[in-house]
C-alpha cells in the first residue's frame, strides 16, 4: 500500500451529507486515497441545516461532497449547476466544487445502468419509492429499454410524476408480482425500519431479479426473502460502489485499477 500523506493544510476535504450516514463511503475513498498516495481525506456528516452545509462546503473549499436521503432533491436551489446526469432526472448526489461553482451531478444512475444492462427489456418491473434515488434507478431502467413498469408510492403526486416521466403506471401499495422488484425506499434499512419488508411476501416469492437500493445491510430481509426463493439479487452495496467510484473520479480525477476498487470495496464492506 502507497499511503497518503500526513494530514496537512493542503489536504483535500471530501463528505457526504445524509440523515443517516454509514460507514461505506468514509472507508472506500479513504482507503483509494492510501491506495493511490493522494493527499485527501473524507467524512461524513448528518445536518438539520442544508442550507449552512452547503455554504460551508462552498466556503471552505471541500472538494466534492456526496448527497444522501432526504436531501437529493432540496439541495438543487442551492447550488450553481447541474451536469447533465442530473439536470435529467433533478437529482443530485454529488456535488463538486471548482473554486466556489458548485456544481451537482447524479452517479447513481450510471451505477444501475450498469449493474442492470443485462436484463432483458422485455421484464416487467415494480418500483416502490419516488425520491431521488428511485428517480435515478427509474431512468435507468427505462435507459435500458425496460418500458412495462409499475411505479408504487404513497405520495400520489410524486409517484404518479414519476410514472408519467417514462409512461410506467402508479400505484399507492404493492398490488401485483412482477420478474423484477426494485426497492428504494428506507424499508429495512438499519434502524427503525431493519425488519421491514420492502413488498409482500407473495410478491418476493415469485420474483426472478430482486434490486434493493439499500446500503447496509448489505442484505435486506426483502433480499433474504427474494434469494431463499431463487431469485438473483443486486444489493445497495454493489451500487454504492460503482457510484463511489465515480465520485471518486470526479473528485480526484484518478482512476484506480479494478484490483484497487475490489480491495477498498472489501474493506468498506467490513464494517458496519
Amino acid at each position: 500500500m502507497t499511503g497518503r500523506p500526513p494530514i496537512g493544510r493542503d489536504t483535500r476535504l471530501c463528505m457526504s451529507l445524509s440523515a443517516r450516514p454509514g460507514n461505506y463511503g468514509s472507508r472506500f475513498h479513504n482507503r483509494l486515497y492510501d491506495l493511490l498516495g493522494l493527499d485527501f481525506v473524507y467524512k461524513s456528516f448528518a445536518t438539520t441545516d442544508l442550507p449552512g452545509a452547503i455554504g460551508g462546503i462552498r466556503a471552505l473549499g471541500v472538494r466534492g461532497c456526496a448527497i444522501s436521503m432526504p436531501f437529493k432533491e432540496a439541495v438543487i436551489p442551492l447550488l450553481d449547476g447541474l451536469a447533465p446526469s442530473a439536470a435529467a432526472i433533478a437529482s443530485v448526489n454529488t456535488i463538486v466544487n471548482d473554486g466556489g461553482v458548485l456544481t451537482g451531478h447524479n452517479t447513481d444512475h450510471a451505477a444501475v445502468v450498469a449493474l442492470t444492462a443485462g436484463i432483458d427489456p422485455a421484464t416487467r418491473f415494480v418500483l416502490h419509492g419516488s425520491g431521488g434515488m428511485a428517480k435515478a434507478v427509474a431512468a435507468a431502467l427505462h435507459r435500458n429499454g425496460l418500458r412495462d413498469g409499475t411505479i408504487v408510492a404513497r405520495n400520489e403526486a410524486a409517484g404518479r410524476a414519476l410514472a408519467d416521466l417514462y409512461g410506467y403506471r402508479w400505484q399507492a401499495t404493492p398490488r401485483e408480482g412482477a420478474p423484477l422488484l426494485v426497492n428504494v425506499t428506507p424499508l429495512g434499512m438499519t434502524g427503525a425500519d431493519a425488519g421491514a419488508l420492502a413488498f409482500p411476501a407473495g410478491m418476493i416469492a415469485t420474483c426472478r431479479i430482486a434490486l434493493d437500493a439499500v446500503q447496509y445491510p448489505p442484505e435486506t430481509p426483502f433480499l433474504r426473502a427474494a434469494t431463499a426463493a431463487g431469485a438473483r439479487a443486486i444489493t445497495g452495496t454493489e451500487v454504492a460502489t460503482l457510484q463511489a467510484l465515480e465520485q471518486f473520479i470526479l473528485y480526484t480525477g484518478a482512476t484506480p485499477t479494478p484490483a484497487q476498487v475490489a480491495e477498498a470495496a472489501a474493506f468498506a464492506r467490513a464494517a458496519p
